[in-house]
């Protein structure tokens, strides 16, 4: 025949009805439909039948007077010629015996086995239709039939749409009972199809025969909790098995498994599976902290959390913090609220986190003073928010000695939006604000340029402007030289930390999740800060100068920080150094120093001052004291001065490596993944075999012997078990139960200040759908 000369297949089994094949009403119709019995004859089921319809199409005939109906006939036949026939199987496998009446098996289990394994080799699917109980419950009387079995009931609404269907009311089954003895007896038969069965390419891509084992499972557990994407995570086991057709399910499975994985590993997402993380943590970690807020019918309000690593390394870097509510972290609408500081290597580093569900004072106030007791009532020197009014409150109320500073980002960017309709906003209105902002070196003569452009501009009567300009000691630079502020002066630190769980976290991620992921944050910035310090302790920056004083700082800086240092090094070739005054050991330097911006050259005016007896330098930039970094002007001074060795006060412990800091000894608090004891002795098992197969796999002789070893020890398993206690039971800590009386709600949804709820876009199609359904209803309700 045709099919086997062209695809090697089997004739098609002489339940197939090959008139559907051949009719041209079918031919282009929906293949989902229910297909009309009346076109089957009475004796399709005759294999003579099926030849004499075959003869009338043949090969010498393929070209010759075709018309558009036959040549489409023969087009779909040509299609579906891989498609149909009995599965062929391989000389190294034994054909499943067709099932008959009578047959016995001793379990329900042995017998879905049974049929699933004559399906798969049949080229059909499998599914339980009926199951019949006992009183007891006890299964007693099955039904499994062909997976196309049942008629297609249309569910969706709009007609012109239908969906796809593999219904075609399939009579295939067998009926099987339970007897006295207890074993399973097949009572009927039905092995007649009405529809094409697949070939064997097919077969793994039926519902029935879709597997996905346990070591796939494992492998996509992992790949997904180092957050590997599911396309590559599901095209790893394609390589590995080499190609689809090896794959026993395909990448829907795994996603659903992933899905379901992440269900039982994140907990449901309310606040119960919160407080049994936070009691896990407890167990793994002396000194993590928690902290839930819930009101008086317990729902939950606010969640604070720190681990010990974070809590040593406040004691360290815990000068300067930022603190940022403006991205949106969950389905319930809770801005995540991260306390961020600068570490050794200028990275941020987390000191602890909360979720808010309301952005108030009283919120505020919570949090602070949880984080602040969290610290051993130990505040922070300075602290950078956005421009939130309630926040500010609270920050006076908790932090009344902090020195509090906005956000100068937010700020500026809200320039178009407010200024914009200026008619002269691009043409110097917004450079004479940058230049009041960033040119002015004493309060004085910001407030004189700040007051010359509004006159200029006509804006004294601007709200907003008036509104700013009242906390001008809140953002103007000029205002915040006498802080320190390691290097910061936004919440970019805050914002930069967000942008690590962009990917991860969504409008629709659960609390559990999201604390999850927190704890995968955690882990890359632990790694990236041991990888800093392993550079910094092996590598050398080479100097750039013959200065003693870059020798000095190379070798005690970290390298992120002596880079710098360098980099102010460098600058001082564009500096011009004029000694002005000097009264006793005071000395007074003018310099005028080239700076170049946007290939805008610019020359800008500093006064430096230098006592002699105290070592002491102080430059009206002020660098130093707000970034901890020796300007360019001071190294120019200290140039002329001849001093090779700067003094110990301008080498800050802050930026040292050579400095022993404790909380790089303590573990984070995220999750093991392989706390527990199965899931160690798994990889265990896994690691010893991948050796012995590297080892043996050269030996087709290695080979067979371990083959043996291993189907020796299968049997053993089978036949006994090792141990009456399993080992898992004693692995991992447990979950102190002790207050779990008391069910915390999860938090009722909330909007944010300036975030919407979502930042998908909606596209058009889906608009004018949403108004047709607004007009559907509409004239519901009028008729």
């Amino acid at each position: 025949m045709m099919g086997e000369e062209e695809d090697g297949m089997a004739p098609r089994p002489p339940t197939m009805d090959s008139q559907s094949l051949m009719t041209s009403q079918n031919t282009f119709g929906d293949p989902n439909d229910v297909p009309d019995h009346n076109l089957y004859p009475p004796n399709s089921s005759n294999p003579e039948y099926c030849q004499q319809q075959f003869s009338a199409f043949p090969e010498s005939s393929e070209n010759v007077g075709c018309t558009f109906s036959d040549a489409a006939d023969e087009m779909l036949f040509d299609i579906n010629e891989d498609l149909e026939g009995t599965t062929v199987i391989p000389d190294d496998e034994v054909r499943v015996e067709t099932p008959r009446a009578g047959m016995e098996f001793v379990s329900e289990n042995e017998l879905m086995d049974y049929y699933k394994k004559y399906a798969k080799q049949e080229g059909f699917g499998v599914r339980t239709q009926r199951t019949k109980r006992d009183d007891e419950g006890r299964s007693v009387y099955v039904t499994i039939g062909c997976a196309r079995g049942g008629k297609y009931q249309p569910k969706n609404i709009n007609m012109s749409k239908p969906r796809a269907t593999t219904k075609t009311d399939c009579k295939a089954k067998i009926n099987a009972t339970l007897n006295k003895n207890d074993k399973w007896v097949i009572t009927t038969v039905e092995s007649a199809h009405n529809h094409i069965t697949v070939s064997p390419k097919k077969t793994r891509l039926l519902r029935s025969h879709r597997r996905l084992d346990e070591h796939n499972q494992r492998i996509l557990d992992l790949n997904d909790r180092a957050g590997i994407r599911m396309n590559k995570n599901y095209f790893s086991l394609v390589v590995e098995a080499g190609g689809f057709e090896n794959l026993e399910f395909q990448e829907r499975d795994c996603r659903n498994f992933i899905d379901k994985s992440r269900h039982l590993r994140l907990g449901k997402g309310g606040g119960d599976a919160l407080y049994d993380y936070f009691q896990r943590m407890r167990k793994q970690n002396d000194g993590f902290v928690s902290s839930m807020d819930v009101d008086d019918d317990g729902r939950l309000r606010n969640v604070f959390w720190a681990d010990a690593r974070s809590r040593s390394a406040y004691e360290y870097f815990g000068d300067v913090v930022t603190f940022d509510t403006t991205y949106l972290t969950n389905r319930y609408g809770m801005p995540f609220a991260p306390f961020v500081g600068v570490n050794h290597h200028g990275h941020s580093i987390l000191l602890g986190a909360g979720l808010l569900s309301s952005e108030d004072t009283q919120s505020f106030v919570w949090l602070f003073r949880t984080w602040l007791d969290c610290m051993n009532g130990q505040a922070p020197k300075a602290i950078i928010t956005d421009q939130d009014r309630a926040m500010k409150n609270a920050i006076q109320i908790v932090f009344p000695e902090t020195r509090h500073r906005y956000c100068l980002w937010h700020i500026m960017r809200k320039l178009p939006e407010k200024l914009g309709s200026h008619s002269h906003f691009s043409t110097g209105l917004k450079t004479s604000i940058q230049s009041a902002l960033y040119d002015s070196q004493t309060c004085r003569e910001f407030e004189e340029m700040w007051g010359e452009l509004l006159d200029k501009y006509d804006l004294r009567g601007n709200n907003w402007l008036t509104s700013l300009y009242e906390e001008r000691s809140y953002w103007v630079p000029v205002y915040l030289k006498d802080v320190f502020w390691a290097g910061m002066s936004t919440t970019q630190r805050s914002e930069s930390m967000n942008a690590f769980f962009d990917g991860y976290v969504h409008s629709g991620t659960t609390l559990k999740e999201f604390v999850d992921q927190f704890d995968n944050a955690l882990r890359k910035k632990v790694e990236v800060e041991t990888t800093a310090d392993f550079n910094s302790s092996n590598q050398i920056i080479p100097c750039v100068s013959p200065f003693n004083f870059e020798k000095q700082f190379q070798k005690v800086y970290t390298n992120a920080k002596f880079k710098e240092f360098q980099k102010e090094l460098m600058g001082l070739m564009c500096c011009n150094c004029t000694l002005v005054t000097k009264q006793g050991c005071i000395s007074t330097f003018d310099i005028l120093d080239e700076i170049s911006i946007h290939d805008c050259n610019k020359i800008v005016h500093y006064i430096l001052y230098y006592n002699e007896e105290e070592c002491e330098l102080k430059c009206t930039c002020a660098l130093f004291e707000m970034r901890g970094i020796l300007c360019r002007h001071a190294l120019k001074v200290l140039h002329l001065s001849r001093i090779n060795v700067v003094s110990d006060r301008y080498v800050l412990d802050r930026w040292r490596k050579d400095q022993k800091r404790t909380y790089t000894l303590i573990k984070s608090s995220y999750d093991d993944v392989r706390a527990s004891g199965d899931s160690r002795r798994y990889e265990m098992v896994v690691k010893r075999c991948m050796k012995l197969a590297t080892k043996i796999s050269l030996s087709d002789e290695r080979v067979n012997a371990f083959l043996k070893v291993v189907d020796d020890f299968d049997s053993k398993c089978d036949d006994v078990t090792f141990g009456t206690t399993s080992e898992s039971t004693k692995v991992g800590p447990n979950v102190d139960t002790a207050d779990k009386g008391k069910k915390i709600l999860s938090p009722n949804v909330v909007r944010g200040k300036g975030r919407p709820p979502s930042k998908r876009k909606v596209p058009p199609v889906e608009k004018i759908t949403r108004k047709r359904k607004v007009v559907a209803v509409f004239c519901k309700s009028l008729c």
